[in-house]
């Protein structure tokens, strides 16, 4: 199945900064991808792990602090990460400028649906605990990483 997704065709999501590009609904099962845009001084997700689905980052602008595991590496534009399931996780723009990444996650559960909450509770529109109640469904569990707390 071949899929093409023109840049206009993606669907931002302005207060998260996420524009989504194809689902797992759109692949076939095979994976999901989106584009985010990072703030500076701004957490762009804090330490999670997929049990399922491995993560890969690719940075288009900018730069990005990303805990893996224990260590903590500062990706540059044109940077490829893999992270692998059941690793911690977290990332943040480094600098002082956007950093822009596209996101590919493999064996993944469909994950639009908890981009959209994500937006929704941004807003203020849903409750931070309503997130956390979708852990399983969208293979999104948070830990604790003194590494990234300490950072």
């Amino acid at each position: 199945m071949t899929v093409l997704i023109r840049a206009a065709e993606g669907e931002t999501l302005p207060a998260s900064g996420v524009t989504l590009l194809a689902d797992m609904t759109d692949t076939g099962g095979h994976l999901t991808s989106h584009r985010s845009v990072f703030q500076p001084g701004k957490e762009g997700a804090p330490p999670h792990l997929h049990r399922e689905a491995a993560e890969l980052f690719f940075v288009l602008k900018g730069s990005l602090r990303v805990l893996t595991g224990e260590a903590i590496v500062t990706l540059a534009e044109g940077d490829f990460l893999h992270v692998p399931p059941n690793t911690p996780h977290a990332f943040e723009a480094a600098g002082d400028e956007p950093a822009e990444v596209l996101f590919v996650l493999t064996q993944a559960k469909p994950r639009f649906g908890y981009y959209r909450l994500l937006e929704s509770a941004y807003t203020g529109e849903t409750a931070w605990s309503e997130v956390a109640k979708t852990s399983d469904l969208y293979d999104n569990h948070y830990v604790e990483s003194p590494t990234w707390q300490n950072r």
